[in-house]
């Protein structure tokens, strides 16, 4: 009888919305997940960009898709989300569509006419204004279909998909990549997208309680900016987060090209890089519990040491590794392959650690009655990461790998933002303290 109960209410309280939408996340984030661990090989190696450029470019598409969100979620509170899901996935489904045009041999008489930068710049920009709507289109429609008992479920089932995305995305990639071609995995991103259009038009509704939401216009959002933008102590504190997505972000610019230049260019980049996902699935909640009596000051910084050891283990050790080959199932594997699975699986377990404490303590630095607004702005340090970080990480890769031929420097320089972010931190958390005793 209580297990009938509880799948009752379970199954009451969630609006069908919540499971449509959280289905279209899935694929939205395989859908960029796929494209987002070739990238900046597509963008070097295919369309013959060099690094610097290749960063930039990574840096429009990453930085924007990150940041309008804080805008298009007053547009999808005005217009509706189901709105929000069309434009989204339209504009998602065009865009990853053109950016995979531009590297197919039919197309390339067509653009050797034409400076493709401009072109690509413009196609991106296009494509992060679609994927800016998802977010807030996905996470208003858990808010609004699921009850107070299911809420904190709800939100567990998104993240959990969020994952399953980004590790099943770079595995359809490969396959796709290795039997049609890199520039064929931004099409089946574009059909994911398509798909999903699609669904948004057929079954997707919005929650009946998005009527009584309270909306806000675009107004309102830049005065709310304004506003956080005053606080001085909660924008140090996202400033300093920042430099930790930075060291997250090159997994997708400076991995990438060291695996094809010194390991091998047949290597599976895509799975290697969908270690951290896979880690998130698998250990999160065993990680939850193992750190829940630990301080939020210390989870967080737990999570910079990590990510700032992680790099150190590949500046010590990976340059020694590349030509040693150990036998695993009976397939011969670079030992500089594993030292980077590891790597990320390191990371992972350090922002598995501290991720979860980032919110709370966004929540806690945010004055009475701000909390929710504080909250919006979360995601300004992934957003000023990508910014920053890609065209930052094809400059270090270039300046030491290309030009001086010393790669071992480029994970030095990054082991020294992670050193100079644990260290930031741990005197911002001193500062905080005083302030406070």
């Amino acid at each position: 009888m209580n297990i009938s109960v509880s799948f009752k209410n379970l199954k009451e309280g969630f609006h069908t919305s919540f499971w449509v939408a959280n289905g279209m996340e899935l694929f939205e984030r395989l859908a960029y997940y796929g494209q987002a661990t070739i990238l900046s090989i597509f963008l070097r190696d295919h369309l013959k960009f060099n690094e610097i450029q290749a960063g930039q470019l990574s840096s429009i598409f990453g930085g924007l898709i990150y940041l309008l969100p804080i805008f298009a979620g007053a547009l999808a509170d005005k217009f509706g989300f189901k709105k929000a899901f069309s434009i989204a996935f339209g504009f998602l489904a065009i865009g990853y569509f053109l950016i995979g045009l531009t590297g197919m041999n039919f197309f390339a008489n067509f653009y050797s006419n034409f400076d493709l930068y401009p072109i690509l710049s413009l196609i991106l920009i296009f494509t992060s204004i679609g994927g800016s709507f998802i977010k807030p289109s996905v996470l208003g429609t858990v808010a609004l279909s699921t009850t107070n008992q299911t809420k904190s479920l709800g939100y567990a089932i998104y993240y959990w998909l969020v994952n399953t995305g980004a590790a099943l995305g770079p595995l359809f990639a490969y396959f796709v990549r290795d039997i049609f071609g890199i520039e064929f995995v931004y099409i089946v991103s574009s059909i994911s997208c398509a798909l999903m259009f699609l669904t948004t038009r057929i079954f997707y509704n919005n929650p009946p309680a998005q009527a009584d939401n309270g909306k806000k216009d675009l107004k309102a959002v830049i005065i709310n900016l304004l506003k956080v933008l005053k606080n001085i102590r909660f924008i140090t504190f996202l400033l300093i987060f920042s430099l930790y997505w930075i060291l997250f972000w090159q997994f997708f610019i400076i991995i990438p090209f060291y695996i094809t230049d010194y390991i091998s260019k047949d290597s599976p980049i895509e799975l290697i890089l969908s270690t951290g996902a896979w880690t998130i699935i698998i250990f999160q909640i065993p990680i939850n519990r193992l750190t829940k009596n630990i301080s939020t000051q210390k989870a967080i910084l737990i999570g910079f040491i990590l990510a700032t050891f992680s790099w150190f283990i590949w500046f010590f050790l990976l340059l020694a590794s590349n030509e040693i080959y150990i036998s695993i199932f009976g397939a011969e594997i670079s030992l500089g392959i594993i030292l980077i699975v590891l790597g990320i699986f390191i990371f992972s377990i350090g922002e598995q650690t501290q991720a979860p404490r980032f919110y709370e303590y966004v929540a806690d630095l945010a004055p009475k009655g701000q909390a929710a607004l504080f909250q919006g702005y979360a995601f300004l340090p992934i957003a000023i990461a990508w910014g920053i970080g890609g065209t930052f990480g094809g400059w270090i890769y270039q300046t030491f790998s290309t030009i001086n031929h010393r790669p071992e420097f480029i994970f030095l320089v990054m082991t020294f933002v992670g050193f100079i972010a644990s260290i930031l931190m741990i005197l911002y958390n001193k500062c905080v303290q005083t302030k406070t005793n």
